[in-house]
């Protein structure tokens, strides 16, 4: 990225945000007239005004998502021409890479140089690789007797909602529509609230992409109406949601009292980043196990905020650890040299320093942070590290949200796994040891979608990403998506 700090902010100046609704194709207010106010959470000045769906709004995106469907311009094109415009959606998300990082940047408080560098990038290959899997899966013939043949197909479901989160508000929404397009669905996006721009910008591209219009609408507003509305609407054949578990819980409700549509969820978490004696590089584990909860201002459903360290290495990695984040670049999100910027708003601000009250309280030490940054304007909050942490503490039970891990001094492997499962979430965990058997055997036992060993939040879109328990079910990237979005049907022959 060659554009300075001075550039980014010329550039941010002339932005203007669309904040209408996008329902067949074209930009709208809510059938209300109703909106609500976007804030920059770094300068907490206004970014215009965003509609505020409901009921009605929801009401007729679902008609025109579904008479699309049936009329299958979309759902019964053919799979190549499908993917020839999903890679166009990409390239053209690519096109608009600075505007579209300026958007998420100012929406969320997200740095630039994660917007432009990860996030926009990531996006546009996870619509290109869904894209390029379309004409690659393959139907089935089952083994039956000489006398049938019995074919298994997959079939799209139909009218899928889309309900992200704020923390990563464009490459959430990809993960969705990408395998929900892919597969042949119309899609309903409902963007959090709190970061709506790319969403909202992003679907004018996919118009451009050679997208049918109505097979992707999107409809910004809150979670107790648009959202509500989607999971309730008797016509929404799936919803796919990340969140939090509270409201996920909400979707199951309210599949149960609708049609029993199928819910996929990617949930909290509180995962377990653990940290032996036998480390094979602890300067490597220090770097990644900071930015497995600084990166993003702690704002990732599978941050590492539970910091399980062997007893006999906490003094030097706590050393280390605390050294590396005072190095810590956080500011303008604006700048490139940034790299924390606020957290989203003032609710989700309040909330991580009322938890930062709780830990002290409950006799947790705090050893560095735990304040907002004064001479600020915006909502930012230092990175803070609280030890001497018991698994009971509120700390180390409920997902934060923001920049504050909880260490937790282990005797050794068997009582990491012991307090890394005492949770009810299991979405991520990580093992840093030189041990190949300590390895397999916290692979196997830490009940966690995803457990790295010697690295914090690897991956691409080629691997699976999901919870255990109270983290949700379901998957999002790589090819297993597509059971989320898919029917399978048998037809069988009998045969003279």
């Amino acid at each position: 990225m060659t554009l300075s700090k001075a550039q980014w902010t010329e550039k941010a100046a002339l932005i203007r945000p669309e904040g209408r609704a996008f329902i067949a194709g074209k930009y709208v207010p809510a059938a209300s007239g109703k909106t609500f106010a976007k804030i920059n959470p770094a300068t907490m000045l206004s970014l215009g005004e965003i509609a505020s769906c409901d009921l009605e709004d929801v009401n007729r995106a679902v008609a025109n998502s579904r008479a699309v469907f049936e009329a299958g311009h979309w759902s019964r094109m053919a799979p190549k021409e499908r993917k020839l415009r999903l890679v166009r959606f990409a390239e053209l998300i690519l096109q608009h890479r600075d505007e579209l990082a300026l958007l998420e940047t100012l929406d969320a408080g997200k740095p630039i140089a994660n917007t432009y560098h990860d996030d926009v990038p990531a996006s546009a290959n996870c619509l290109r690789w869904f894209g390029e899997l379309i004409d690659k899966v393959y139907d089935e013939v089952a083994p039956t007797a000489s006398s049938t043949v019995a074919m298994i197909r997959r079939e799209p479901i139909g009218v899928v909602a889309a309900v992200v989160p704020w923390n990563f508000p464009l490459l959430m929404t990809c993960w969705k529509i990408a395998p929900i397009m892919a597969a042949g669905n119309s899609v309903i996006l409902k963007p959090a609230e709190q970061s709506p721009l790319t969403g909202i910008r992003i679907a004018e591209l996919a118009i451009e992409a050679g997208i049918p219009e109505g097979v992707l609408n999107v409809l910004p507003g809150y979670g107790e109406t648009a959202g509500q509305a989607l999971g309730l609407h008797m016509d929404v054949d799936a919803v796919a949601f990340t969140g939090s578990t509270e409201v996920g819980k909400y979707f199951m409700t309210y599949s149960g009292r609708s049609n029993l549509k199928r819910i996929s969820l990617e949930c909290g978490g509180k995962s377990p980043n653990i940290v032996l004696a036998d480390c094979p590089d602890l300067d490597r584990a220090v770097e990644a196990s900071a930015w497995g909860i600084f990166y993003n201002a702690g704002e990732i459903c599978s941050a590492g905020s539970r910091l399980l360290v062997e007893e006999s290495i906490k003094d030097a990695f706590f050393e280390k650890f605390e050294c590396f984040v005072k190095t810590i670049r956080v500011g303008d999100p604006l700048d490139p040299e940034t790299q924390m910027g606020p957290v989203v708003d003032t609710k989700q601000m309040d909330r991580v320093l009322s938890y930062v009250e709780t830990g002290k309280q409950d006799g947790a030490t705090l050893r560095f942070g735990g304040k907002r940054i004064a001479g600020k304007e915006g909502c930012f909050v230092e990175p803070t590290m609280f030890e001497n942490v018991t698994n009971q503490m509120t700390i180390a039970r409920e997902e934060i949200f923001g920049p504050v891990v909880s260490a937790i001094t282990v005797k050794d492997l068997d009582e990491a796994i012991a307090i890394g499962n005492d949770t009810v979430y299991g979405l991520a965990a990580a093992v840093w040891t030189s041990d190949l058997n300590k390895a397999f055997k916290a692979s196997a036992a830490l009940k966690a979608g995803v457990v790295w060993i010697n690295a914090y939040e690897a991956g691409d879109i080629t691997t699976p990403f999901g919870g255990f328990k109270q983290s949700g079910f379901g998957r999002d990237k790589s090819i297993h998506a597509f059971d989320k979005y898919s029917d399978l049907k048998t037809t069988w022959f009998a045969l003279s």
